[in-house]
């Protein structure tokens, strides 16, 4: 893993959209069905804020939730995890582990390999297709 990127409120204000700085930054989760109308093929989801690749287009999978749905990361380290107490709720946040983005959360009810869903807002990813 590489060094932590660590930018001021400011820097990532001025990088990022309003709602990708919502999100990213504060924790907020995009409107279901708003960000999840990627195109198909062959590609990667990056980090919005720092570029780290996160997931592979191979793990996508419909949850029918209105999230990107994953079953696994890219790389065990590219994703840190925190217990989540918000709204009268246990769940486990999930974030890049470069630059400690809010990317959303993983629960324990995804498909075979794993049987997790991580349970992304799509504003937090960078969707590149593989060549």
């Amino acid at each position: 893993m590489a060094e932590k990127i660590e930018k001021t409120d400011e820097e990532w204000r001025a990088q990022l959209s309003d709602l990708a700085y919502k999100v990213t930054r504060k924790h907020a989760t995009e409107r279901a069905f708003s960000h999840d109308d990627f195109p198909k093929g062959p590609a990667t989801f990056h980090c919005v804020c720092c570029g780290q690749p996160l997931f592979d287009a191979e793990t996508k999978f419909d949850s029918g939730t209105g999230w990107p749905s994953f079953y696994k990361p890219m790389d065990g380290e590219a994703v840190g995890e925190a217990e989540d107490r918000s709204w009268f709720m246990r769940r486990t946040e999930v974030h890049c582990a470069a630059c400690d983005a809010h990317l959303g959360h993983v629960f324990p009810d995804g498909p075979k390999p794993t049987g997790l869903r991580y349970c992304i807002n799509g504003v937090a990813l960078d969707h590149r297709p593989k060549e």
